[in-house]
């Protein structure tokens, strides 16, 4: 039995082929006949029914496995075949590194849509957050102080006070939003660091706003832990973009 040959060489199974299996998919998806657990028809079955060629249906598959929507396992049994699984937030942090990396959204896009997002984090976290999440947001806040630290170092610290807002903040939607769009941001944050001159001034600064970020949350003072963190993200960019070439 001759195999399939590679999706781009075959009749019917280029781009065209491959994105209508992924449309399928989709679809099903938003209207809710594929849920998660469930089976997509074997690729035979969907070649056919698409009228596509196999290659294009595995193609398409391996797109989906990569973007976290389906996982197939081989072998006899519910669990073999491809079913729909739910997208996790590494997925998504991962897509949208690789967007902000490759310049698919401009920098200050991306800031503004993290201001939103971070407002309403740091809102409901003042209102949810436990007694455990708080004492991780109080391990960041006191690292920012240690003597001497890099600009590493305090990115990385930055990076996980700012996950912890969004993981005390009892939405996994918003957490999940929030999480991908700080993640992105590491590197580009980073670079400007490493260009600012003046970093101990920059960063006597950066601990006084997260302090006044953390108080406003332990407090339960909704309204200024969102104004604080909107004011932070704000000065903090317009501080490090100061460094861009020009």
């Amino acid at each position: 039995m001759p195999v399939d040959a590679p999706a781009h060489e075959q009749p019917g199974a280029g781009p065209q082929a491959f994105e209508k299996v992924l449309h399928w998919v989709d679809e099903r998806i938003l209207t809710g006949e594929l849920e998660v657990g469930a089976h997509l028809p074997p690729e035979r079955e969907l070649a056919r029914l698409l009228e596509v060629s196999r290659a294009a249906v595995r193609e398409a598959v391996r797109t989906l496995q990569a973007q976290g929507v389906v996982r197939s396992a081989v072998g006899t049994g519910a669990t073999a075949g491809t079913t729909i699984t739910s997208v996790s937030a590494h997925a998504l942090t991962r897509l949208l590194r690789l967007h902000v990396a490759l310049a698919n959204f401009p920098l200050p896009d991306v800031v503004e849509v993290r201001i939103s997002l971070e407002r309403l984090s740091a809102r409901l976290a003042a209102k949810h957050a436990s007694a455990d999440q708080l004492d991780e947001l109080q391990r960041q806040v006191d690292a920012m102080r240690e003597p001497g630290i890099t600009r590493e170092r305090f990115n990385d610290v930055d990076t996980a006070f700012h996950v912890g807002i969004a993981a005390a903040a009892g939405n996994l939607l918003a957490a999940d939003m929030t999480v991908a769009i700080r993640e992105s941001m590491r590197l580009p944050i980073l670079d400007r660091f490493r260009r600012l001159d003046a970093w101990e001034d920059v960063v006597q600064v950066l601990r006084r706003d997260h302090e006044a970020i953390y108080a406003a949350i332990v407090d339960g003072r909704a309204d200024d832990a969102e104004q604080a963190v909107e004011a932070h993200i704000r000065s903090a960019w317009q501080t490090l973009t100061a460094a861009d070439p020009i």
